[in-house]
C-alpha cells in the first residue's frame, strides 16, 4: 500500500536542506520508521508544529516506490518514508518544555526507546506503550520525573531480556536477597558468586529497583533520596552496559 496511517511518538528530528526535518518515529504498529517532512520548517506549515520530539500524533504516510532487491527476493525501500498528515493525539513536549527536569528526563527517555528499536520497520508494540505510558506520567505529574525515568529505563531493559537479577543470584539463581551487585555479573550476586569490585548497595536502594520494575508505586515514591540516587546510578550503568554506549542526553538530567 503506498499510504498507510499509524500512531506515534516522535522521537527525533533533524534539519534535511532548507526547508524539511527527517523525523524519527516509534509507531504502534509499524515499529521505528524515518520519514521526511516536506516544508514543515516553514513558518506556514500545516503541521510542522505537531512534529516535535515527544509529540503522540496520528500520523499518515506514503510509501516511497520499492523495487525487488537483487538476491533476497523481497522489496528494498527507494528512499525515506513521506509524512502527508499528522493529527495531533497528545503534545507531550509542549507541556513538558517548561519544566527542566521533567523535560531532560522526556529526551532521555526517547533517545532510549530508539536505541531500544535497532531494527527500523520491526513491530515494537510494548515498547511503544511504555514510551507513552512514561510520557503521559511525566505530563500528568504522577511521580517525581527521577524515578520515571528509572522506571522506563529498567522496564525497556527487561522487555529486551536485560533486567538485572534482584531476587536471586545473577550467576547461580540462588533466592535472595543479596547484599553484592555486580553491573557485569547482571544484578545481584551471593557471597560465593561476588567478583572482585562487586558493589555493596543500601537494601533500600534494591527494594526501589524491584518496586520500579514490578510498578510497586507507593514503595517508590517513599523511598529516601540516598536510595534513589544510588538506584538511578546502578540502572543507568546496568543499561549503558548492555548498550555498549551510552545515552548521551542521561548526563543532562536534573537529578
Amino acid at each position: 500500500m503506498p499510504l498507510y496511517r499509524d500512531e506515534a511518538v516522535v522521537l527525533r528530528v533533524h534539519k534535511l536542506g532548507e526547508a524539511d526535518r527527517i523525523v524519527t518515529l516509534l509507531t504502534r504498529r509499524h515499529g521505528r520508521i524515518r520519514a521526511v517532512g516536506k516544508g514543515v520548517r516553514r513558518t506556514s506549515s500545516r503541521y510542522g508544529a505537531r512534529l516535535e520530539p515527544g509529540s503522540h500524533i496520528d500520523v499518515q504516510l506514503h510509501t516511497r516506490t520499492a523495487e525487488p532487491d537483487a538476491g533476497r527476493g523481497h522489496p528494498r525501500s527507494n528512499g525515506l518514508d513521506l509524512v502527508t498528515q499528522v493529527e495531533t493525539v497528545e503534545n507531550y513536549g509542549a507541556k513538558l518544555s517548561c519544566d527542566y527536569s521533567a523535560w531532560t528526563v522526556a529526551v532521555a527517555i526517547c533517545e532510549t526507546a530508539e536505541r531500544f528499536t535497532a531494527e527500523e520497520g520491526e513491530p515494537a508494540l510494548r515498547q511503544y506503550l511504555l514510551l507513552v505510558g512514561a510520557l503521559k506520567s511525566l505530563a500528568r505529574a504522577e511521580h517525581d520525573p527521577s524515578l520515571i525515568l528509572d522506571a522506563f529505563l529498567i522496564r525497556s531493559m527487561s522487555l529486551a531480556g536485560w533486567e538485572p537479577a534482584l531476587k536471586e543470584c545473577a550467576v547461580c539463581s540462588a533466592p535472595g536477597p543479596h547484599a553484592a551487585f555486580h553491573i557485569v555479573a547482571g544484578g545481584t550476586v551471593c557471597a560465593n558468586c561476588r567478583p572482585p569490585g562487586s558493589a555493596r548497595p543500601q537494601p533500600e536502594s534494591l527494594r526501589l529497583m524491584s518496586a520500579l520494575l514490578c510498578s510497586d508505586w507507593p514503595v517508590a515514591d517513599a523511598a529516601p533520596m540516598p536510595a534513589c540516587r544510588e538506584a538511578s546510578g546502578l540502572i543507568a550503568a546496568h543499561l549503558q552496559w548492555h548498550l555498549e554506549r551510552g545515552i548521551r542526553s542521561l548526563p543532562l538530567v536534573d537529578r
